[in-house]
């Protein structure tokens, strides 16, 4: 069994999904320490000026420590501008209005509500929805599993009776130093290799690292195609 542990990022870019599209299940890790000016809170949308960077203002002031589950947004209007600034790029994309609307709900919808974490997984769960992925989720704070790092992920693979853990590359700084943790658990941790796809986008040239909504406003039906077509073998992960 191969399973992802994955942040709820704010509308995550391709590889997010390509990790959670090749994995048996995905744990949600809503229950670590909230990082300010992360992707938990922004992403970028692709404009006439290049990569602009969207934020969902957070509160944060005497709230040091404060897990990602537990944040709460400073502002709903902040949806509103987060509408024109998706009108005003996409409204001529060939799939904005197969998408626009149901985007726009969930967002007031959710941003109302109040917590972080809430919003970004109304989008990931209605991303998975739209692309077509299916694989089954769970979330890290329903799980009674202790430790820090390194050990508290192996922790988590162990719990769901995990055989192979399939981390971003960008954790492997981490890893270095908690491999242990995973080899006494005989765990076999692999590391996510991608090469971003280029698709259409509303400005030339093409520039990767975008949302996963510029995708599917550009793409529709192919989005979960181009994601694919991005995957390598993974690499094994061994010391």
């Amino acid at each position: 069994m191969r399973i992802a542990i994955l942040q709820p990022t704010f509308l995550p870019w391709l590889g997010w999904f390509d990790i959670a599209d090749q994995v048996d299940m995905v744990i949600i890790l809503d229950d670590v320490a909230f990082s300010k000016q992360s992707w938990q809170q922004r992403n970028r949308l692709r404009t006439p000026r290049g990569l602009e960077v969207v934020t969902v203002p957070v509160r944060t002031a005497g709230r040091l420590g404060q897990t990602i589950n537990e944040v709460e947004i400073a502002a709903s209007r902040f949806a509103v501008k987060l509408e024109r600034t998706i009108v005003g790029n996409y409204a001529r994309s060939p799939y904005f209005e197969n998408y626009f609307s149901e985007f726009q709900k969930i967002l007031r919808i959710s941003s109302e509500a109040g917590k972080l974490a809430r919003l970004n997984m109304q989008f990931i769960q209605w991303l998975f929805e739209v692309l077509g992925i299916s694989t089954p989720y769970c979330f890290s704070k329903d799980m009674a599993v202790t430790g820090k790092r390194g050990e508290y992920v192996a922790s988590l693979c162990q719990l769901i009776g995990a055989s192979d853990y399939l981390s971003p590359l960008g954790a492997k700084n981490y890893l270095i130093e908690d491999y242990a943790a995973f080899d006494q658990r005989g765990i076999k941790v692999w590391l996510h290799e991608y090469i971003h796809p280029e698709y259409r986008q509303c400005f030339s040239p093409f520039i990767p690292y975008a949302s996963t909504l510029d995708l599917l406003f550009n793409e529709g039906q192919r989005s979960l195609d181009i994601i694919r077509s991005g995957r390598r073998q993974p690499i094994r992960w061994m010391l």
